[in-house]
């Protein structure tokens, strides 16, 4: 079964946050940082949701309402800070 789902995201520049975005019916929170990294919540209300998205400090909010509180899976993510993608194919450092 793939668990992925494809959800409507809203760019957003605050903090490390780079885009959020949330799928009312399955209760999915998904935010992506600025290190590629795309996150995703599960059972995550819809107040919450209105909340973050309408913060003037998403980041904060994020960090002190979500980032901990909710179970969360990595669905994407970036090889590393600084670190090309071919560099194990053609010996970089």
């Amino acid at each position: 079964m793939n668990t992925a789902l494809v959800m409507e995201m809203h760019k957003i520049n605050s903090g490390k946050l780079r885009s959020i975005g949330y799928d009312p019916r399955a209760r999915l929170l998904q935010v992506q940082l600025d290190n590629g990294d795309t996150l995703q919540y599960s059972a995550v209300g819809e107040d919450l949701w209105r909340r973050l998205s309408t913060s003037g400090a998403a980041w904060s909010f994020y960090r002190d309402n979500v980032e901990e509180e909710f179970t969360v899976k990595k669905v994407s993510g970036s090889a590393g800070a600084g670190k090309n993608l071919l560099d194990g194919l053609f010996g970089g450092k």
